[in-house]
């Protein structure tokens, strides 16, 4: 793992949450990095529960590295914000274990980009970020039918796009 301020914040956030025991799945950039498409990223996403949220509000403070941690919440919603039949998970229901540190599974990260992208003219890089996915790891057509029904048009969409180009 890198040695760059946002590992840093990213593995002592994960040390923090494991200590307290508040379940956790880092998201968003850190994901898809673990998921094998190599992207950029200048912060932490990670998803709690809102028990989690609360006991984080008492001991976390990461000043020290001086990177943005956003929390995201399990029950409340991906992109707009608004309820659609995606929302944030249980993070000890869909994550998995690499190096020591808890990240979405595959298919939650990919169901939150999409409805996020979906419903959030200004997350459309989450969109992209599924496209890239799909060719970088060279997903099949038929992880669709594993997604929800909600986002499975769309990954259908953009999986056609990058056999197209």
């Amino acid at each position: 793992m890198r040695d760059d301020p946002v590992h840093e914040t990213l593995r002592a956030i994960a040390v923090t949450l494991q200590q307290h025991g508040v379940p956790y799945a880092v998201a968003g950039g850190m994901a898809l990095v673990v998921h094998g498409y190599d992207r950029t990223t200048v912060d932490v996403d990670v998803l709690v529960t809102p028990e989690g949220l609360e006991t984080i509000h008492k001991i976390f403070r990461d000043a020290e590295h001086g990177v943005r941690v956003e929390f995201l919440v399990s029950g409340e919603f991906p992109g707009d914000g608004r309820p659609k039949p995606v929302a944030f998970p249980d993070p000890a229901a869909c994550s998995i274990e690499v190096g020591g540190i808890r990240y979405l599974n595959l298919n939650a990260l990919l169901e939150l980009k999409l409805a996020s992208g979906l419903t959030n003219p200004g997350r459309l890089k989450d969109l992209s970020d599924v496209q890239e996915m799909i060719r970088t790891r060279d997903l099949p057509l038929e992880l669709g039918s594993e997604l929800h029904p909600y986002v499975r048009e769309k990954y259908r969409e953009l999986w056609q796009a990058t056999r197209s180009g």
